[in-house]
Order: C-alpha cells, then structure tokens, then sequence
C-alpha cells in the first residue's frame, strides 16, 4: 500500500508543473524605449501676405484695322506669327488711289510749266516800269523848265501809271501762281498719304494672336483685321478684394507665380484701376511682369501681396511625414510617442507653418528614426 501512496502525490505534482509552463512562456517582454530627439514647438514671426488671383496679359496690344475702304489684296501673316516693327502685315488694292495720285500729280506739273511764263511777264513789266519811271524823271525835269508842254508831261506820266500797274499785275498772278502750287503740292502730300495707308505695317516687334481677314474681303475704316501684342512685355491683372486695398500701392514689389511655368517672378505693381466692382468687391491691379520665356496672354497667375508680419506656430521641415493628402508629426508625452496629425500652410526651405493639431510648448520629434510606431516608449536624448 505504501508504493501507492507515494505515486499520487508525484504524479499531481507534475501536472501542476506541466500546467505553469505554458503561462510563463507566453508573458510579454517589455520593448527598451527608443532613444529620440526632440524640439520646442514656437511661435515665430513670420511674413503675412494675402494671395489674388489674376490673368497674364501682354501690356501693349495693338488692333490693325484700315483708315480707308478697299478690298484686301494681301495678308503675310498667321495667327502666331513673330512680326518685326514695319513689317508688312496687309496690303489693300491701290489702284483707284493710284489713279488720285497721278491727277494731283498731273495737277502740279501744270503749275510749275506755268511758272516761267509768269516769271517772263513779270520781268517784262518790270523792265518797262523801270522805263516808264525814267522817261518820267526826265519829262519832269524838262516841265520845270517851261521845254515840254502839259500834253507830253501827261503822256509820261500816264505811262508811268500804266506800267506800274502791269508790274502790279504780274507780281499779283505770281502771287496766284504761288498759292496754286501750294495748293497741288497739298493735293499731292494727301494722294500720298491715302496711297499709304494701303500698306498696313506692324507699328511693334510681337506676334500675331488673332486674324480675321482673308484675301478679297471688303476692308472698311475701324473693322478689326489682325490684332498684335508686344513681345515679350506682360503684366498680370489680379482681382484683389476690397478690404485689402490699404496694402496695395502703386511701386509696391510683389511676388507673382505663374502656374504654367511653375515659376516665381518679381513683379512691381504698375496700376490700381480706381474703380471696384459691385458684384465681387474686387478691384483690379496690374502688375509689370519681368521679361521671361514661356509667357502667354490668358495664362493663370497669383500675386502673393506682403502685409507685414504675424506670429505662428512652426517646425522644422524634417519633423513632417507626409502620406498622401494626411500630414503628420510625432509628439512626445510622458515618454510616449503619438502620432498627430496636422494642417500646414506656407513653408520655407527649413521649416513649415502648422494651421492646427500642434500647439507651442509641445515637443515633437526631430528626426524621425526608422520604425518608430504611435505609442512607443520613448527615451529623449540631447
């Protein structure tokens, strides 16, 4: 009976210690807290602006349209054209002009094959004036002394009358003359001009952007034909709202991007339209672009305004994860990193504003090791 009883109590004691294994095998070790570094959340001065959106706009256009009505010969250029200043644009059928031209000019050869004829006579009647006064002088001399009788004196001195006014007389049709080939000349000067104007010439170096004349229409005074903007001469025109026209002035340097081109500018504001408008109480500012290549007119563009400075809530650069549109930061609290997530704003080559979800005087980590999950244990190292 004795070997029985000892059996039982050795076999109870080893189920017991098969039983306590298990749940000493499956405790959990605790991690060693991860060694992080850490910055101060602060407020810094930051520049505050106010950002308007606008249209890239040439700052010279030009509309070519006809001074006269005519039919339309010729056009040399297409819509996108590089024209050069006098370049020919459009010419226009000349020849009714031409004929104008000619008739004043056949106006003006009249006049000048008269004007030896009247030189003549004038030269004639001065010749016999000069007589006429002569003979005078004489007959009067000869009067007073009793040689001559009063018929003769009258005589002379009626030829002296006469010849003076013939002189008269010619220097008066030479006056005439004078004032006809002033006349013609005039006449000639305007055929001229009227003939020009049939040459339709780019009054600027720039391109061509619209064209909406073809050989054989009918040109008329002030109908558009080609318009041209000035290469490579732009400005933005942004729609800035009301309440923000204190900080707008004319001279101000300000900051334009030009999504296109993905480029920043510096742009100096040029014009203050004075006039806003009722429905979006915005007004409109033009502002010189610098010359740069790849602009076009209708390109969309913001002005990025200063106003001054204001305190924010920044951190470095390297602090923010970034997956997707969500934007996150590790901050650490009583030993344990938490993922925050967050909202920023501008950002430098440094740092990054946060709008919301960190506030100063929290301590975030800086950089990010490798691996590091939300909750773990963390050990802050200098």
């Amino acid at each position: 009976m004795k070997p029985g009883f000892l059996f039982l109590p050795l076999l109870a004691f080893l189920l017991t210690s098969c039983g306590n294994e298990p749940a000493r095998r499956a405790a959990p070790t605790q991690a060693p807290p991860v060694a992080v570094q850490t910055t101060d959340v602060a407020t810094g001065d930051w520049p505050a602006s106010y950002e308007a959106t606008g249209t890239v706009r040439a700052r010279t256009t030009a509309t070519i349209s006809s001074k006269l009505t005519g039919y339309v010969q010729q056009v040399n250029v297409q819509v996108g054209d590089h024209v050069r200043e006098g370049q020919l644009l459009i010419a226009l059928d000349a020849r009714d002009l031409d004929v104008s031209l000619r008739r004043a000019e056949a106006g003006r050869t009249e006049v000048e094959s008269a004007i030896p004829e009247l030189e003549n006579a004038a030269a004639a009647a001065k010749a016999n004036l000069d007589l006429a006064q002569a003979t005078f002088q004489r007959m009067e001399e000869l009067a007073a002394k009793k040689s001559i009788s009063n018929q003769e004196f009258d005589e002379a001195s009626a030829r002296l009358k006469a010849a003076r006014a013939n002189y008269d007389m010619a220097r008066s049709r030479r006056t005439q003359l004078n004032s006809k080939m002033a006349q013609v000349e005039q006449e000639v000067r305007a055929a001229g001009i009227m003939r020009d104007y049939v040459k339709l010439s780019a009054p600027f170096s720039g391109v061509v952007i619209t064209r909406t004349v073809e050989p054989g229409n009918l040109a008329t005074p002030g109908a558009p034909l080609l318009t041209l903007e000035q290469d490579g001469l732009y400005r933005l025109e942004a729609s800035v709202d009301e309440s923000k026209l204190a900080s707008v002035r004319v001279g101000q340097a300000v900051e334009a991007v030009v999504e296109a081109s993905e480029r920043k500018l510096n742009a100096r504001v040029s014009e203050i339209v004075p006039s806003v408008d009722a429905a979006s109480r915005s007004y409109i500012v033009k502002l010189d672009l610098p010359a740069a290549p790849g602009l076009r007119t209708g390109m969309f563009g913001r002005a990025i305004f200063p106003l001054g400075m204001q305190k924010v809530v920044a951190v470095p650069l390297a602090a923010l994860m970034e997956r997707g549109q969500l934007q996150s930061l590790f901050v650490v609290e009583d030993g344990v990193a938490h993922i925050r997530l967050v909202t920023t704003g501008r950002r430098t080559k440094e740092a990054v504003e946060v709008l919301s979800g960190l506030n100063a005087g929290e301590k975030v980590v800086l950089p990010v090791p490798p691996g590091l999950q939300d909750g773990a244990r963390v050990e802050v190292r200098q």
